[in-house]
């Protein structure tokens, strides 16, 4: 029939249009997708050769059975292509999903690539992914390869003597606050806070001391939760007495001891050479 025709027609100019652009420059495309921990938005960007066809994107469900989600970008000057996918009602298995991205109307090996991205309950887990036959031409197999997360670390710095203790600290997660609590002694709460990172990850939160629930000495425990996972959850301790600061052997403390130790030092020797026999 003539629309049988015209598909074939338009299938050949597609694929010859790819073959002619690659023939002139190098072979294949290149993609990645990645999303934080909890994040309902998986970002795939990627690179092709080819920048005069059309990209198009599927996504299938952990069983294969579904088809979640569609999208269609055209690639910049220099080849380059993003697009976004929200995480909805559709997602409802938890697994590896398999996004699909292919260049033309025609499957070919050198311009459709494949990357998984593992959800768990409606939200990402942390994903950095790259798949590529951009060098070779050549494509391999891919299996699910998922970032490694590097946690939540904390610190604590106050001054003798201080009202105030500065937590600073740094997470591979940007999408979700940071809850810190302060826990006295005797195991009350006594302080909440909410703080957001920054793009790069760091974040600082001031917590003041003094007060009705700060009359117990002893060691408070600031506790900074951004997940419920053992990774994203750090504590460190302070010692408070009289509601003031006693920090522990932390800068400041070293700093003073550094110069007390000189000082002994220094009268010692003046000491000794002031009842040295003089002849």
């Amino acid at each position: 029939t003539s629309m049988a025709i015209a598909l074939m027609a338009l299938s050949l100019i597609s694929v010859t249009s790819i073959q002619q652009d690659v023939f002139a420059q190098s072979l294949g495309m290149a993609i990645t997708a990645s999303a934080d921990k909890g994040s309902d938005t998986i970002t795939v960007t990627g690179k092709t050769i080819s920048n005069i066809t059309d990209v198009t994107f599927k996504v299938t469900s952990p069983s294969g059975n579904t088809v979640v989600s569609v999208d269609q970008v055209s690639p910049d000057a220099n080849g380059d292509f993003v697009t976004e996918f929200k995480i909805g009602s559709l997602w409802a298995e938890n697994g590896f999903y398999t996004i699909t991205v292919m260049q033309g109307i025609q499957q070919n090996s050198l311009y459709t690539l494949e990357v998984l991205v593992e959800v768990t309950d409606g939200m990402a887990e942390k994903t950095a992914i790259t798949e590529s036959n951009l060098e070779t031409g050549i494509f391999t197999s891919i299996e699910p390869n998922v970032a490694i997360d590097a946690g939540l670390e904390i610190y604590a710095e106050a001054v003798l003597g201080s009202t105030t203790i500065e937590v600073t600290g740094s997470t591979d997660r940007v999408s979700q606050d940071i809850t810190f609590t302060v826990t006295a002694p005797n195991g009350n709460v006594i302080s909440i806070d909410q703080v957001s990172p920054n793009l790069d990850g760091e974040f600082i939160s001031v917590i003041t001391t003094g007060g009705p629930l700060w009359t117990q000495d002893g060691f408070y425990t600031v506790t900074a939760q951004q997940f419920d996972d053992p990774k994203y959850t750090a504590s460190t301790e302070v010692d408070i007495e009289d509601g003031v600061v006693v920090p522990e052997f932390g800068t400041i403390a070293a700093m003073i001891l550094a110069v007390a130790i000189i000082s002994i030092v220094a009268i010692t020797a003046k000491s000794r050479l002031s009842i040295m026999p003089r002849y």
